[in-house]
């Protein structure tokens, strides 16, 4: 599946089991607290935090897929077409950071 249909399933979803989008702030505050529960899983589970016994459970590619979900609700409600974007976005890190990362000495 492409971000364009991602969208559309979206989109889609919120027209048969939604009511209509959260607002945009709703939705800024949802995505920053799933970005939350990835980080808390990121930190404790790769990190040096200790896992607590109630996180080993926690799914890190469900949590990911919340954050997802909530951009592509956010795009759309805005108009943007993420697909196009995203694919923008690419072909500029391409052409920027074509050589910038090989010749990092920190990665090596």
């Amino acid at each position: 599946m492409n971000i364009k249909d991602a969208q559309k399933e979206v989109d889609n979803w919120i027209n048969e089991h939604g009511v209509r989008y959260f607002n945009e702030l709703t939705n800024m505050a949802q995505l920053t607290e799933e970005v939350g529960e990835v980080a808390r899983i990121i930190a404790r589970r790769y990190g040096e935090q200790s896992e607590k016994e109630s996180d080993k459970d926690k799914d890190l590619g469900e949590e990911l897929a919340d954050v997802v979900f909530v951009v592509l609700c956010l795009a759309n409600q805005t108009g943007i077409d993420l697909q196009a974007a995203f694919d923008k976005k690419m072909d500029k890190k391409a052409k920027r950071d074509h050589d910038r990362h090989h010749n990092n000495e920190k990665l090596k």
